[in-house]
């Protein structure tokens, strides 16, 4: 009976029999309500099933650690798996990742609705209480795959990633056993704090030519607490949904008859958007940018000039054929934007050359992808490219770094971070093959980040395909990480459209650079961002109604519509209600639509000229709070000069 030194960290070395397991060494030091659920074998996670055989040193992974939560989340995917197929004899289980906050399984199945999942998550329930343990077997090639044969998908994945010269592990909980690396949980009881959230469509490995498949979403946490905050975001963000509040606020529309994932903006929305493109233009007038038009569509040599035909094309919608040739609705304005460099000889002193556009693009999303403004068909960018040589690189991107600053704190955004996304050596066919070129721009982009002084992480396999990337990472209510904002550095593209300048010599230089900018993402997902920001509740300057003007009685029309033409002459935008129904029935019905300002005109404001102030928008923290007795052209200055500096809190009324 040989012995082993086991390394347990501040305990220091323990002698065990070799061949104990890791749960055991776990239990023996840490107790049995230590919180892990499973542990680093040198560096390596195991599971607590793992025997030790050598001297090492074992770590415990804690549930509610990263790793921890990962090896939950996968488990209980796994546990739903159980559950469906329990219920759905018929049901092919695919892939069950972990994902932030929870997991998903794709099933190869009949659809089911929300309903069924409450069934499922019973079922799921009982496999809990039943302790099953979950066992970890290895077994070879041909046995796995007889273990699998009714199952096409998992054959699939063996093809792909195991090969047919080596076996794999499977992991086995009662009567269910799926195909996994692992690790996971040592049972079932580890499960109990879970809950289903949603199903949507998929498709096996995201090609919409493939099967469509059942995605059903959970959520998993190490304690009852995690859980239950974790709910009480879902309930918030439930508050902030940008799906509901546009629809009380009349901010957009998307009809069947027009198409999924094509907003219609109405003329509150409109107006959002306008006040966003006008804050813009007039940024971007700062910074030196010039604006330009381009068309919708263009002949598909362009977009193979570019490289976006092969490389983006399933983006694309399809080519159409015209008598002169074949179309595509543009996706992107670069292209085009290349073209208008080349209209004519560019010379040193012009540039940085900044090319702006509002323009609209059109990207094939898969249906099932689409959602509010945030995932759409049809996208207004306030998109720019900058030409550029790579020694002025450096400046454009410090610049835009900083617009994206300014930008931020106009709008009240705060919980945002830099990602600096890499290219994937290992997936080249995702990119254009000039690792050379990866490599210096990837560097200079680092050190430019470096030398700003801002904080950033990096990604591999998240560049562009013809150059990395900096990603402007914006957390939403719910806690989801989504990409808001980008500056590109493309070195594909003086290649492809021969690119050049004269250089101070006067020799023709091909070395020019594009840095691809859209600081306010589309106006779509940004709106959809503002609007949960603020619940809808925006800054004045971006209230669609600025002032809701309510009269207490029909006899203060008079004084209301002199009141009303006061606000106009100062560009405030303004509605009146002066009908003949209680004011707290008119507040109520008002309240809906989120003006910044309510103002109540009785017998005395008309008598003294006065008006009394009111901010009452659902949502807002404020409501009921009020200022009377505030001189009429007071009032006005003082919303002039609040919208004019585009300020971001209601300054009206004293905070209380």
């Amino acid at each position: 009976m040989s012995m082993i030194a086991v390394n347990v960290g501040v305990e220091g070395h323990h002698e065990y029999v070799s061949g104990i397991s890791v749960g055991e060494v776990i239990l023996n030091v840490h107790g049995k309500k230590s919180g892990a659920v499973a542990a680093l074998v040198d560096g390596i996670e195991r599971d607590f099933s793992f025997t030790l055989q050598d001297d090492c040193k074992v770590e415990p992974i804690l549930g509610d650690s990263k790793a921890g939560l990962y090896i939950l989340r996968h488990s209980c995917a796994h546990l739903l798996a159980q559950a469906v197929v329990e219920l759905y004899p018929d049901a092919k289980p695919t892939i069950g990742p972990p994902i932030d906050h929870g997991f998903y399984y794709d099933f190869y199945m009949d659809p089911i609705g929300e309903d069924d999942l409450r069934t499922i998550e019973k079922k799921m329930n009982e496999h809990i209480r039943a302790n099953h343990k979950i066992i970890r077997e290895e077994l070879d090639n041909k046995s796995l795959r007889e273990m699998f044969r009714d199952n096409k998908f998992k054959i699939e994945i063996m093809d792909e990633k195991i090969g047919y010269d080596v076996g794999s592990s499977v992991y086995r909980q009662g009567d269910f056993v799926d195909l996994c690396r692992g690790p996971h949980v040592p049972t079932t009881k580890h499960l109990m704090w879970f809950k289903l959230t949603s199903t949507s469509t998929a498709y096996w490995k995201a090609d919409n030519k493939r099967e469509s498949l059942v995605r059903i979403y959970g959520m998993c946490y190490a304690t009852k607490e995690g859980l239950k905050e974790r709910q009480r975001q879902i309930e918030e963000a439930g508050k902030r949904d940008h799906k509901k509040i546009g629809k009380e606020m009349e901010l957009y529309m998307i009809d069947e008859m027009i198409g999924k994932g094509l907003p219609v903006w109405l003329p509150n929305g409109e107006i959002i958007k306008s006040e966003i493109e006008n804050y813009a233009i007039e940024t971007e007038e700062s910074y030196g940018y010039q604006r330009v038009t381009t068309p919708v569509l263009a002949k598909q040599q362009l977009f193979e000039c570019s490289g976006h035909l092969p490389h983006y094309a399933d983006s694309m919608y399809p080519p159409m054929e015209m008598d002169d040739g074949t179309y595509y609705l543009k996706a992107m304005n670069c292209p085009m934007h290349h073209l208008v460099f080349n209209n004519k000889k560019r010379s040193y002193r012009d540039l940085p050359l900044r090319i702006a556009e509002y323009g609209t693009v059109y990207r094939n999303e898969l249906s099932g992808t689409l959602s509010g403004l945030l995932r759409v068909r049809m996208l207004s960018m306030n998109d720019a490219h900058i030409y550029c040589t790579l020694d002025q690189v450096a400046k454009e991107v410090r610049a835009n770094v900083q617009m994206v600053n300014d930008y931020y704190q106009t709008f009240g955004f705060e919980n945002f971070h830099l990602r600096l996304s890499l290219w994937d050596p290992k997936k080249t066919e995702k990119y254009i093959d000039q690792s050379e070129n990866w490599e210096t721009t990837q560097n200079h982009l680092r050190e430019i980040l470096k030398d700003i002084g801002v904080p950033f992480v990096e990604a591999v396999g998240e560049a562009a395909f013809y150059g990395p990337k900096i990603d402007i990472q914006f957390t939403t209510a719910l806690g989801r990480e989504e990409s808001m904002s980008t500056i590109q550095l493309d070195f594909a593209a003086k290649d492809r459209f021969g690119l050049s300048y004269k250089d101070e010599n006067g020799e023709e230089n091909g070395e020019v650079f594009v840095i691809h900018r859209a600081p306010l993402s589309t106006h779509e997902r940004f709106v959809a961002f503002l609007t949960e920001h603020w619940v809808g509740c925006f800054p004045t300057w971006l209230s669609p109604i600025q002032v809701q003007v309510i009269t207490i009685s029909e006899k203060q029309s008079e004084y209301a519509e002199k009141v009303r033409l006061s606000l106009e002459r100062a560009g405030v935008r303004v509605s009146v209600d002066d009908s003949d129904a209680t004011i707290g029935k008119k507040i109520r019905m008002h309240r809906k639509m989120r003006p910044a300002y309510m103002l109540i005109l009785g017998e005395d404001e008309e008598n003294n000229q006065t008006v009394s102030i009111r901010i009452d928008r659902k949502g807002d923290p404020r409501n009921g709070e009020q200022c009377k007795d505030v001189p009429l052209e007071q009032f006005v200055a003082d919303i002039f000069a609040e919208i004019t500096n585009r300020q971001k809190e209601l300054s009206l009324i004293p905070k209380s």
